[in-house]
């Protein structure tokens, strides 16, 4: 064998070694099914979230996607089960705003950091909320909430999911900006709250648009405005708090997909590739409008940086309330 023909050989048997030696998951994931971790019950907003997503994907990866509800604590529970997951791309967690960025601030005990142990995989949808009050209340419009408010301190309530919830931060959010005192009414879950809202038995709820779309139709509540930072398609009419009477706010939710720290880099730009074309696809994204939720999207660094944001937000607004749960 002549000189130049052992070098090729020896050029050709490092480059075979070395892809030998290579890891075989970017190549064959997903070659099982994946388990997709939704920390509440089945039949709210994370859960028709992650059940559309995974409907879509799994298809085109040639493998299930499966939904498994583990709810209570706000979340917690699935969530700290996703953490502690073997990083290796077949656990994925349906998560929100509350579990990653609120919740390890108002449990005096959190035996998990989600900051740390999980990593954002895809931004999926924005859950829109939006002010109601009882038609009897005398405000038509987020000023004139504002303004009663403050001629009655304290005396006004308002209902909520429950501390911690999207509706309750929310609220909390507006007493801070607004410099308003409202009582709040914490109920087990949306539905309870905005019953005794519509009853009158509180005047006003930060509500899900998915809680509160049945009683705004049937003319029982008076919508203020929606607590995101443009106004909500399907209800054009109604006006963004912001633009209503407080410059500046802005309060909107996402149920967003995670993954335990440590999963492959390879494996997450892959999933958040799927889970973007989903989201543009238009049967999805008017699926997900009906229910209150609208689809974001972004890639893993953006997501990222998005969270990393949001952590900072909620995480001053909780200190400066003094929102704990025991």
């Amino acid at each position: 064998m002549t000189r130049s023909a052992l070098r090729e050989w020896k050029c050709l048997a490092a480059a075979l070694a070395a892809l030998l030696a290579a890891p075989a998951w970017p190549q064959a994931w997903p070659a099982k099914p994946v388990r997709w971790i939704v920390p509440f019950p089945a039949g709210g907003g994370v859960d028709l979230t992650a059940r559309t997503l995974a409907a879509r994907i799994g298809p085109r990866l040639g493998q299930q996607f499966v939904l498994e509800n583990r709810g209570g604590a706000n979340g917690n529970i699935g969530a700290e089960l996703a953490a502690k997951s073997a990083p290796d791309g077949y656990t994925l967690l349906q998560a929100t705003t509350g579990i990653i960025t609120i919740n390890p601030h108002i449990y005096g005990r959190p035996t998990f950091d989600p900051m740390k142990e999980l990593m954002p995989v895809a931004h999926a949808v924005e859950s829109i909320n939006v002010l109601v009050v009882h038609p009897a209340l005398p405000a038509r419009s987020v000023k004139e909430l504002i303004a009663l408010a403050k001629a009655r301190p304290g005396q006004l309530n308002f209902a909520s999911s429950g501390a911690g919830g999207s509706d309750h931060v929310a609220a909390e959010l507006f007493k801070s900006m607004a410099g308003v005192q409202l009582a709040h009414v914490p109920y087990k879950g949306g539905a309870p709250a905005i019953i005794d809202v519509v009853a009158g038995q509180v005047e006003t709820m930060f509500a899900t648009i998915a809680v509160a779309i049945g009683p705004l139709k049937g003319g029982r509540l008076r919508p203020l405005g929606v607590t995101s930072g443009k106004r909500f398609e399907p209800m054009p009419e109604v006006p963004t708090i912001a633009e209503a009477g407080l410059p500046g706010y802005e309060s909107s939710f996402w149920f967003s997909t995670f993954a335990p720290a440590g999963t492959p880099r390879e494996i997450v730009t892959r999933l958040n590739g799927e889970i973007r074309a989903a989201l543009e696809v238009p049967e999805i994204r008017q699926r997900l409008l009906e229910s209150g939720l609208v689809a974001a999207g972004g890639t893993v660094d953006e997501f990222t940086a998005f969270v990393q944001a949001e952590a900072r937000k909620w995480s001053k607004l909780v200190k400066e309330r003094g929102l704990k749960v025991d």
